[in-house]
């Protein structure tokens, strides 16, 4: 049940990151290198009239507030009111960032109020544009409304999908306005700020680590892994050498199921620099994202990787093996060998073939591949690959295109018409699925899947709930959240309230909101934030 009336000078805190680490010393803001240190110390500063744009329920219920915002609730989560309990930090990281190591990173724009434990669960409460930090560098701190309105969205959309993530409690207008040159090209301009409060069991990244490490700070560095294991992996076991390398492979083994998710429903982080990577296998800060439209490996939605495609939807999963391997370096003097670190490093692609594999299976509505020889003509990793040369042959939106599979028939019988008559609101391009070679590959292969779900033998109704349980139906599309965007910054809440409403039931149809499982259209190709975005906050 919801916490329907709380006093929240009453609410309880258990600050484990700043009782268990060692704090900056210096208690000052000012921009600087901090050493030593896991975090320090920094309130929010206060803004000019906050006002409650939206806020999660279900968030709300998971750290035992009220199932309603309130005025109350927007001066605390703008960071203008710090209850009792709250111990305000900024996290000290470093990173690799587009693969090149950038020393001292930590967090410019967020500030964790402090940890709430309930029903059992820890869950560590972060603003993020609540102002300056020790690590803002060239920043101020702030964040603005369309940014906000991305993160919260999407942190709740892609928990609804089933894909492990942060959540997003509230999001607050700040009644100041923030100065940014969103394309990076000398034309910044006034826009209106906002604050996200985020929500996880820990925002531990992969720079957490990587700082002390490179700096050769051993102790630091040890006891960030002890904490991290105590507090969030109590179930390996008192931290020890081989515990150590028992949790590397855990956090390789989380990372592969979250990129597997990612992959699933198409979704592109774009800028998945190990700053960015959480140690709890969490989607962790929601920047210059995006979902596949039209079915493109090399696609990017970050601006800044146009040139070099690192951050593309294909590349993810080397990318994240990638990041684990510095990770991998950053915990190597700890344990003297690399022999776990490989083994980790093996669960990781293990998990990831696993996981990718059978997200696949439910996305064609068929048995599975256990036992298969994947270089077999008929495995499903051949059906696998020719699908995914059928994809990229023409423009054809990936969402709607596997929703569409459950309703093609695949009685042998059927004709070429009616295999791909469900299919036709996928396509982009002009020949609508009907182009001579593209029609002749996807027919060819819609055959071979129609042929091995015959094979199968299985119910009907259970592979049509089983494809629908992994095909879904809306998401977070980039011009979707322009629209609320362009409309929340006239004053208009209301399409970002229907958009996250919508988005807690991704998989299911629901009548009068048909635009929102629509493909992008024409018009959004090109425009600003409907396709390609800039890491500008």
């Amino acid at each position: 049940m919801y916490a329907r009336a709380v006093n929240l000078d009453a609410l309880e805190f258990d600050n484990s990151f700043v009782r268990d680490l060692p704090a900056d010393p210096e208690p000052k803001n000012f921009r600087r290198k901090v050493l030593g240190a896991g975090f320090s110390r920094v309130a929010p500063t206060p803004v000019g009239k906050p006002t409650l744009l939206a806020w999660a329920p279900e968030v709300a219920e998971l750290v035992g507030l009220p199932e309603q915002g309130s005025a109350e609730l927007a001066e605390v989560f703008a960071g203008n009111r710090v209850l009792p309990g709250m111990d305000p930090f900024a996290a000290c990281y470093g990173g690799h960032q587009f693969g090149n190591w950038a020393e001292q990173l930590g967090d410019g724009r967020a500030i964790t109020l402090g940890e709430r434990v309930h029903r059992g669960q820890r869950w560590e409460l972060q603003l993020k544009g609540a102002g300056p930090t020790p690590y803002s560098r060239m920043g101020d701190g702030r964040a603005v409304l369309r940014s906000s309105i991305r993160e919260f969205l999407c942190s709740e959309a892609m928990h609804h999908l089933g894909v492990p993530t942060t959540r997003a409690l509230s999001l607050v207008t700040t009644g100041d306005s923030v100065i940014r040159d969103m394309f990076y090209d000398g034309r910044a301009r006034p826009e209106p700020g906002a604050i996200v409060c985020r929500v996880a069991p820990s925002f531990l990244r992969f720079g957490n680590f990587e700082l002390p490490a490179a700096r050769g700070d051993l102790g630091l560095l040890r006891r960030l892994v002890d904490y991290a294991i105590t507090t969030h992996f109590p179930e390996l076991g008192p931290p020890s050498i081989e515990v150590y390398g028992e949790w590397f492979a855990e956090v390789c083994r989380r990372t592969a199921v979250m990129v597997a998710q990612w992959m699933r429903v198409g979704f592109v982080h774009g800028v998945m620099n190990t700053d960015n990577m959480s140690i709890l296998g969490l989607t962790l800060d929601y920047g210059p994202y995006g979902w596949i439209d039209d079915f493109d490996p090399d696609w990017t939605p970050n601006t800044t990787d146009a040139g070099t495609r690192r951050y593309r939807f294909g590349n993810q999963p080397k990318i994240a093996a990638w990041n684990l391997v510095k990770f991998a370096t950053a915990l190597h003097p700890l344990l003297g060998s690399t022999v776990a670190l490989e083994a980790g490093m093996q669960a990781y692609h293990d998990t990831l073939e696993v996981e990718s594999l059978g997200c696949f299976a439910g996305k064609l509505g068929i048995a599975g591949f256990t036992g298969e020889d994947p270089e077999h003509p008929d495995s499903g990793v051949a059906l696998i690959n020719a699908l995914l040369r059928v994809l990229a042959k023409q423009p054809t939106d990936m969402t709607i295109f596997f929703r569409a599979l459950a309703d093609v028939p695949v009685g042998d019988a059927a004709s070429d018409e009616a295999l791909l008559e469900p299919l036709r609101a996928a396509y982009y391009s002009t020949e609508n699925g009907t182009g001579t070679e593209a029609r002749t590959q996807t027919l060819a292969w819609l055959r071979s899947l129609a042929a091995r779900v015959r094979r199968e033998a299985g119910d009907p109704g259970q592979r049509r709930a089983q494809m629908h349980a992994h095909n879904p139906k809306y998401v977070l599309r980039n011009y979707l959240a322009q629209l609320a965007i362009d409309a929340a910054e006239q004053g208009d809440p209301t399409l970002i309230l229907e958009l996250l409403d919508t988005l807690r039931r991704p998989y299911t149809a629901q009548p009068g909101r048909e635009r929102f499982g629509e493909p992008r259209p024409e018009w959004a190709r090109d425009r600003a934030g409907c396709s390609m975005l800039s890491c500008s906050s």
